[in-house]
């Protein structure tokens, strides 16, 4: 019996993800992969973006997301504040420290808990954005596993990166994995002290 791929939700970081970034390839080239439109991404609200985000998995249930930069913090506040939503996995790719700009602070402190859900942290060992260092450790927090990309800067166009299929490879994998059932009562208990 063929089993139906989930939806990929690409979720960009600050400033969107230009027409020549890997989301935009991705999301050209796979049926089953949605780029979101998030509002003002020059000058993100993460209330807003969570709403979004967490309106677009109610839409697609079992979805995977895959988020870069700002995008992957993101990823991880929804899963930590909502447990309750239904995602089928998480590639968190050049996660970045929002301490480094003054339009992405209000995205901090970063969440350090399981993500509940089986995940990927995607790193570079020169990302101006996060060390590689501080990646490993939020992974250890987040229970993701580490793919280390070695020197490709913040894995964007601007370091020279362009199509990863890679990336489909790690999300076909993911969806290839069973979801752990968190409790009502710990989904309830995460919910309401991240509110």
């Amino acid at each position: 019996m063929e089993t139906t791929m989930p939806k990929t939700l690409l979720i960009p970081g600050l400033d969107g993800s230009p027409a020549a970034h890997w989301q935009q390839w991705w999301a050209l080239r796979d049926p089953d992969a949605l780029l979101l439109d998030l509002s003002d991404v020059s000058r993100p609200v993460p209330a807003v973006w969570e709403i979004e985000v967490a309106g677009a998995i109610l839409q697609h249930p079992g979805a995977i997301l895959v988020g870069h930069s700002l995008g992957a913090i993101l990823i991880a506040r929804l899963l930590a504040k909502w447990p309750h939503l239904k995602v089928g996995g998480a590639i968190l790719v050049a996660p970045a420290e929002p301490r480094h700009s003054e339009r992405t602070e209000s995205f901090g402190p970063i969440f350090e808990e399981s993500l509940g859900v089986p995940a990927y942290v995607v790193s570079s060992r020169n990302d101006p954005w996060m060390s590689f260092t501080q990646a490993e450790r939020l992974a250890r927090a987040w229970r993701a596993d580490v793919v280390d990309l070695g020197f490709a800067g913040h894995i964007n166009v601007d370091s020279g990166f362009g199509p990863w299929p890679g990336g489909v490879v790690l999300r076909d994998e993911l969806a290839r994995r069973p979801v752990p059932v968190m409790p009502p009562e710990q989904a309830l208990e995460r919910a309401f002290y991240r509110a």
